[in-house]
């Protein structure tokens, strides 16, 4: 029985094609170039990065989004990152000569590892501008593309070419798992983090096995990963094809199995009012399709309570209606609604809310 020999990084599968064009390890030096002297600026990037994994060094520098705690420049192993591509083809079953669409921005992990996926894995890929509406042929047939929550919300209409979707970098909100409930892709939320060299869990959030009647609630783990949780309930995880230390998040979580879990809330973003700890993340899922505008749950000092819960909402007004809070614990209920125009965000969509909460100057 032979055994499978594990891709090195110094390798180009030899059914990889780049926007129709099949390239060699070395001829990718001058699509590099290319890109980076005469392409848009997504593609300027995208040949940085390209650059980047062709030298001669076995690592690249990635800044990470500050999952783990305060963002910070990391050095991550061009291998992991191969290892990594590799988990995710074998449990999508992807194949050389598979169709990719890549509209993620080159500078993030996530579409990084677009890349290394197609040249490890032998796909074919098309990149485009990685815009919140993304332009692509919607005629074409696409086995596997990863996108951001808002993208797929901006193209529900133009992905039903598209196999399987996998979703991450911000909150998939319950309006739009509802509007992919009957659409034909399989989609998938991600979690992960650049640490981890990309995503090593997945929820699937449509196109459920017949049968099964409940959609799946928890993130399952890929092969080989292991989870605990610290004194804070925050998650532990080992990922030995990426590294041989544990990684400690900031994510509060409830371990259900050994490759099941829930994620609760952020550690970092949790409120003490009045004794009782809240997390936001939780209040902000039981008003989902109430508040038709972008909000948050955060805090404030308080006098008699410590902190007292706030709404903040994404508008040029505060007027809600009170009843909007009849579904949530007396304890949950915010205390004072404030607005903003614009809420500040991540390149993803994703909402800051640090910086957004200092743009009130409580």
């Amino acid at each position: 029985m032979m055994m499978k020999t594990t891709p090195t990084f110094d390798k180009v599968h030899l059914k990889f094609k780049l926007n129709s064009g099949n390239y060699h390890f070395d001829d990718l030096y001058d699509v590099a170039y290319s890109f980076i002297k005469e392409g848009e600026h997504y593609e300027e990037i995208f040949g940085h990065f390209l650059m980047d994994w062709l030298d001669k060094k076995d690592y690249i520098i990635i800044k990470t989004s500050g999952s783990t705690g305060k963002p910070k420049t990391i050095k991550v192993h061009k291998q992991a990152m191969v290892n990594s591509a590799i988990a995710t083809g074998d449990f999508f079953n992807l194949r050389p000569g598979n169709k990719a669409l890549h509209c993620l921005p080159s500078n993030y992990i996530s579409g990084k590892m677009m890349l290394i996926r197609a040249m490890i894995l032998g796909l074919e890929l098309d990149i485009v501008n990685p815009t919140s509406e993304p332009y692509f042929n919607k005629n074409r047939h696409y086995d596997f593309c990863a996108m951001t929550p808002m993208q797929l919300r901006n193209t529900l209409e133009r992905t039903h070419n598209i196999k399987t979707i996998i979703v991450g970098g911000a909150k998939v909100t319950n309006s739009l798992k509802e509007a992919i409930a009957n659409h034909p892709a399989k989609i998938f939320e991600t979690y992960g983090m650049t640490e981890t060299v990309s995503h090593f869990a997945l929820k699937q959030l449509n196109n459920f096995p017949q049968g099964q009647s409940n959609k799946q609630q928890h993130f399952r783990l890929l092969p080989s990963i292991s989870i605990s949780q610290d004194e804070r309930q925050c998650l532990v995880v080992e990922v030995p094809y990426i590294s041989n230390e544990k990684i400690v998040t900031n994510d509060v979580v409830e371990i259900h199995s050994k490759n099941e879990f829930e994620w609760v809330g952020r550690y970092d973003n949790v409120v003490n009012t009045g004794g009782v700890k809240v997390f936001p993340e939780q209040i902000e899922n039981k008003l989902a399709g109430i508040i038709q505008k972008r909000y948050i749950i955060a805090s404030q000092p308080d006098e008699v309570l410590g902190e007292k819960l706030i709404l903040v909402v994404e508008d040029k007004t505060n007027e809600l209606n009170p009843s909007v809070f009849d579904g949530l614990e007396k304890f949950e209920k915010p205390k004072a609604v404030y607005n903003l125009e614009k809420f500040s965000e991540t390149g993803f969509g994703k909402i800051q809310r640090k910086k957004t909460l200092a743009m009130l100057n409580l």
